[in-house]
């Protein structure tokens, strides 16, 4: 996979190239990042070398070199952190937190991908502000934050599709329904699969390997076994061809294909399968991968009616478990050290960047920016109001006319809602806090002053052409309007008091404003 690198341009045009490669051949990719490094040194072209270096300790990792990985990571977190390069140190932080991943370590694994979405400033690659989000979400749900994965997934899936991204749309689901399925929810992981399988349709995308073995993974979910044992040989077939994986992919299709076989009864088939998977986590340090399979030694002997045997693969099972929430705790003051080490290189940033209070789809500010900046505003001495807006029947919107028209409309939305904070004065801004509810925050304005602003956007929502994008189907809004002077001078208490007031202006009839 050699190329003809003719300068620094076109060397670093290589590079990332090989940083946004989705599907991997692992091996000659290897030999090309090593070729690459060689040729950023003879240019004496030091961050080039760092990042084709950073790239082949990402090749060790998904060969399964979990250790070499961890080695040449540390070696580029180093220079990158005396260097101030904070993209760098963002993917580097990003192959750490696999790299805890495989060993078990999900607090570290973490905190590592939200110090990488720190370090971003915007200027990554697609792929990198895309995939950060996507890990990020891994690590949330290993840890049973589901409510934060979910709005992290849905965030880079509309980042996918607003950037044409379509192999990594459909990488976002697969994860999505991975963490759905893996943490006990298997309704809401076929419900991503099939838009999954929707969407490859229509990108007219082959599945990888590991997008067909969170299928399989559902399937057996919901009782399919047979369906996906067929998959599973699929998989490990186009794997032993050489096509790209992580470091865990055969082990995790051996282990869900042992899983599938006990679905079926086949205990002896089930039994070889498992020992497969066992000797290949041992061999490669899958210290949390090894936790499942002696759960699923349990379930096996349990099986074949050897419950002493299983009572003793079941207390094998708990206690890797307990040692690798002990280790952990442990590894939380570890990692602390690791964020002071990166404080250097990002001393003039914020602790999250913009994009990190931005809402993806509206571009307005997000949840997590309203909770940072209302409640200075809220302990001001000029007051405060806010205006809390729902679109009415978005939902039958949604199902009348798709999910895209829907989105179509929360921009249309989001457009006149910027408009109105902008011409408000500096401090007041408008938010999106999720779905179709929307913030207007007011400083300086009573309720009373709300209500008339709130109105003029209500009317400006109604006024507004809708006819070409939902075919005629008027869009409105409910606003329910709060503000100091009612007496709440903390945020809970405040958006408590203008969400029920919101359901008020529903129960009313809708279209209105209640204060």
């Amino acid at each position: 996979m050699s190329v003809l690198v003719l300068g620094a341009d076109d060397l670093a045009g290589a590079i990332t190239e090989l940083e946004d490669t989705y599907v991997f051949d692992t091996v000659a990719m290897r030999d090309h990042a090593a070729d690459l490094e060689r040729r950023a040194h003879d240019l004496g072209e030091p961050l080039l070398a760092a990042r084709a270096r950073l790239c082949l300790g990402h090749l060790w990792l998904r060969s399964g070199d979990v250790a070499q990985a961890d080695r040449i990571i540390r070696v580029v977190h180093r220079w990158a952190t005396e260097h101030g390069d904070r993209p760098l140190l963002a993917r580097a932080h990003s192959l750490w937190s696999t790299v805890h991943r495989h060993t078990g370590d999900d607090a570290a694994s973490l905190d590592h991908m939200v110090i990488a979405v720190e370090l971003l400033d915007g200027a990554g690659s697609a792929y990198l502000q895309i995939w950060t989000r996507v890990k990020l979400a891994d690590a949330l749900g290993q840890l049973g934050s589901l409510d934060a994965a979910r709005e992290r997934y849905a965030e880079a899936e509309q980042w996918a599709i607003r950037l044409g991204q379509q192999r990594l749309h459909v990488g976002v689901l697969n994860n999505w329904a991975w963490t759905e399925c893996a943490t006990g929810h298997p309704d809401r992981a076929d419900t991503v699969v099939t838009r999954m399988l929707e969407s490859a349709g229509r990108y007219d995308f082959e599945l990888e390997p590991a997008d067909l073995d969170t299928v399989a993974g559902v399937q057996i979910a919901n009782g399919a076994y047979a369906e996906a044992e067929e998959l599973l040989l699929a998989c490990i077939e186009r794997h032993r061809r050489g096509e790209h994986e992580d470091a865990d992919a055969l082990p995790e299709y051996l282990l869900s294909l042992a899983r599938a076989r006990r679905g079926r009864a086949d205990v002896d088939q089930a039994q070889r399968t498992l020992d497969e998977c066992r000797d290949m986590c041992a061999a490669r340090g899958l210290s949390a991968l090894l936790g499942r399979v002696h759960e699923e030694q349990a379930e096996l002997h349990a099986a074949r009616g050897e419950y002493a045997e299983a009572l003793a693969a079941h207390k094998a099972y708990v206690a890797a478990e307990m040692a690798a929430h002990s280790e952990q705790r442990e590894a939380l003051a570890q990692n602390r050290l690791a964020m002071l080490e990166t404080a250097e290189a990002r001393r003039d940033a914020t602790e999250f960047r913009d994009q990190a209070r931005r809402d993806a789809l509206t571009c307005l500010h997000n949840r997590r920016f309203v909770d940072e900046n209302l409640p200075p505003l809220l302990s001001g001495g000029t007051g405060c109001a806010v205006a809390l807006l729902d679109i009415d029947h978005f939902k039958r919107l949604n199902d009348e006319l798709s999910h895209e028209t829907g989105d179509l409309v929360l921009i249309e939305v989001a457009k006149l809602l910027r408009a109105a904070a902008d011409d408000l004065g500096p401090d007041a801004f408008a938010a999106r806090l999720g779905g179709e509810e929307f913030l207007l925050a007011l400083p300086g304005r009573s309720t009373r002053e709300a209500a008339v602003i709130a109105a003029t956007v209500r009317d400006a929502v109604r006024a507004h052409p809708w006819q070409e994008l939902t075919h005629g189907r008027p869009v409105t809004v409910s606003i329910g309007v709060a503000g100091t002077d009612d007496g709440d001078r903390t945020q809970p208490a405040l958006l408590s008091r203008a969400d029920a007031r919101l359901y008020e202006a529903k129960r009313a009839g809708r279209d209105r404003v209640a204060c």
